[in-house]
């Protein structure tokens, strides 16, 4: 015989089952929602979820490793290539178990922050000089011991990195610890890794400075055959697309495009500089964009065609990218009020189109099943509090607008992934101090403190 069935149940005082409804009961089998009536008071066994109930955020785009340059390269880091140097003094200091500590309380923050899945853009993959670990994806694997441990789900997305510009060129030091040294010995690599109920393997191409059309080809091959979300940087600096047109004679866009990268299961990151052209190519094809504003906004890259390319056919998603902050809140209305910076106009994407970016979208160009609050979809969701400073005075009428355009990270209360609580009244169940977690993380890093930035400006592989 086997194991009984976990059962749960939960009541939410609101919830947004694509309207915002009241008094709904979710019940919970096996990790996934087996029912939902609305308009009823609590059961005697429901956990009661006060404010507004929605499915679990997604955080599509992750580097974990830079959480630790928080606030640290604010100053004397005047651009985006001094501000790479310092990352990459940060890339020399990891190994397995630093990277893991680091990870695990960065997708703590996560966790508190309504973060139930997150995509990690994983390109630090060997030991100093490029030289394989024992176990020659460790790094990998301390990644996903770290999400599992925190509670949350992981779409480990491995990353083929190869050169350092998009004509060749030898990689940096610090960079051939992100080199399996051709496409072949990456996906040899990555064949090894596995998932689980809570993890996924995908695959990226870290840009078109990083990776040649062949290799690219390879990678993309590798996602068709496991049937993988695919993700790629592009555009994300002036620089990039100027060394693309000299060198092939067109945009990064549509260097993607000619190789066959673009497609409903790839996922562009930033997506800044991107020409009317690309954002056709981007839209007939319905690729994904996944913009970081605040990653884009701290490192002054620019502000992406958000209604453009939403218009266009692409879906729209956001991430933390670098860990300016952790607070998908802040992404997802940024879409929003960044455009208004730059057009002169209001309303461009409707709230609900907003949390569908940091939600449902999010999750699906992860791999992972984006029904949100429905039956038979994985019972991922969380609560947040209408009553705080910062939401008080929402109604059932107001309470979608007060959540994207006034709720921070700091307003979530419960996380359910899989039906199980993973934050509770604002509170990890199994990691008691999160802030303490990072400190203790980046202590060990940063005892002999980073340099100043004061570099000339190098060529962009972040």
């Amino acid at each position: 015989m086997g194991a009984p069935p976990e059962r749960s149940c939960f009541w939410a005082d609101l919830a947004w089952i694509g309207g915002v409804a009241e008094g709904v009961t979710i019940a919970v089998e096996d990790g996934r929602i087996t029912s939902l009536d609305t308009g009823s008071p609590p059961p005697a066994d429901a956990v009661i979820l006060t404010g507004m109930t929605i499915p679990g955020l997604a955080n599509p785009h992750s580097h974990a490793l830079h959480r630790a340059l928080r606030a640290r390269t604010q100053t004397g880091a005047a651009d985006f290539w001094s501000w790479r140097r310092l990352m990459y003094e940060l890339v020399d200091r990891l190994d397995p178990q630093r990277y893991y500590e680091l990870a695990r309380a960065t997708y703590a923050e996560m966790a508190l922050a309504g973060i139930t899945v997150v995509g990690e853009f994983h390109y630090l993959h060997h030991d100093r000089g490029g030289r394989p670990y024992a176990d020659p994806n460790a790094m990998g694997q301390a990644v996903l011991a770290a999400a599992a441990d925190v509670g949350i789900r992981i779409t480990l997305i491995d990353t083929c990195y190869l050169q350092a510009g998009v004509g060749g060129g030898p990689l940096e030091p610090t960079q051939r610890r992100f080199s399996d040294g051709d496409a072949d010995a990456w996906a040899t690599r990555v064949e090894a890794l596995s998932g689980s109920p809570t993890a996924r393997i995908a695959a990226a191409i870290h840009s078109v400075r990083a990776v040649d059309p062949r290799s690219m080809a390879t990678v993309r091959d590798w996602t068709h055959a496991h049937r993988t979300p695919l993700h790629v940087h592009a555009s994300e600096q002036p620089r990039e697309n100027a060394e693309c047109i000299d060198v092939t004679g067109i945009t990064p866009t549509a260097l993607l495009d000619r190789t066959g990268v673009l497609g409903p299961e790839t996922t562009v990151v930033h997506a800044t500089h991107v020409t009317a052209s690309d954002i056709e190519l981007l839209g007939s094809s319905a690729t994904t964009v996944c913009l970081c504003p605040t990653t884009e906004r701290d490192l002054g890259d620019g502000v992406g065609a958000a209604h453009q390319l939403a218009a266009a056919g692409s879906p729209l998603t956001v991430g933390s990218d670098m860990h300016a902050v952790i607070d998908m809140f802040e992404e997802l209305r940024a879409l929003e009020l960044d455009q208004r910076l730059i057009t002169g106009r209001r309303g461009l994407h409707s709230p609900e189109q907003l949390l569908s970016a940091a939600t449902g979208a999010g999750t699906r160009s992860l791999g992972w099943d984006a029904r949100g609050l429905a039956v038979g979809a994985a019972a991922d969701f969380i609560a947040v509090r209408l009553d705080s400073q910062r939401t008080a005075g929402a109604t059932a009428e107001t309470a979608l607008e007060h959540l994207v355009f006034a709720a921070t990270a700091a307003d979530v209360t419960d996380v359910i992934v899989a039906g199980r609580p993973v934050v509770k009244g604002g509170r990890h169940v199994s990691i008691d101090d999160v802030g303490s977690a990072l400190k203790d993380a980046m202590t060990t890093l940063f005892d002999s403190g980073l340099a100043a930035a004061t570099a000339a400006p190098q060529p962009a592989n972040t």
